[in-house]
């Protein structure tokens, strides 16, 4: 008896696992959330200010969390990790997201030390954390405050460069890089439906 052949879909494209997804989405927003709240209190009244300086010092530590649980669950035996090759996009690829993580751990240290060499106590939504230094110079307080801005910008500009380049392989490569860190069951628009048809 014969039987037409039927079409058999192929296997889903991989992805990191879900909590590796979850970390990095986060990361990604409380870095976004950051950013903004240091580039916008300046245009606010100052009990607004004071309310977004201390957000901005909170979920600084709660990116410190996130941050260091991201690393410790890479470091994890078991994790996926994806290698594409060692041609020069790949290596570049891989250049940029080491960076980005030196940065992010670059931003969170200073940002705790403008605080104290500002002499002044951290705030955990209220909760003091006050500085284990002696005071420090003025000048030395606004040094730090600067490199931490600087930095801030340099994390803003790459973050933006490695969008920038994940859309591209989505919407103009058509490969999988883009859906390895989306969580299953978000489909993004332009991305073909009938995988397994022509």
């Amino acid at each position: 008896m014969d039987t037409a052949p039927s079409a058999i879909a192929p296997a889903p494209a991989a992805r990191h696992d879900g909590f590796t997804i979850t970390l990095h989405w986060l990361t990604a927003i409380l870095v976004v959330l950051q950013f903004s709240l240091a580039e916008t209190w300046d245009f606010f009244p100052k009990p607004a200010r004071h309310l977004m300086i201390v957000g901005h010092m909170s979920f600084g530590l709660v990116l410190a969390a996130v941050f260091g649980s991201r690393v410790l669950w890479r470091l994890t035996p078991g994790r996926l990790h994806f290698n594409d090759g060692l041609d020069l996009a790949s290596r570049a690829a891989w250049l940029m997201h080491r960076l980005l993580y030196i940065l992010v751990a670059a931003e969170i240290v200073l940002g705790v030390f403008t605080r104290w060499t500002d002499n002044q106590a951290l705030s955990f939504f209220g909760f003091l954390i006050p500085s284990p230094f002696g005071p420090f110079a003025k000048s030395t307080g606004a040094f730090v405050d600067e490199i931490h801005d600087l930095n801030a910008w340099a994390i803003i500009l790459l973050a933006g460069a490695h969008s920038a380049v994940a859309l591209a392989h989505h919407y103009w490569l058509r490969d999988d890089v883009l859906r390895r860190m989306m969580p299953n069951g978000v489909f993004m628009r332009g991305e073909r439906t009938d995988m397994g048809s022509d």
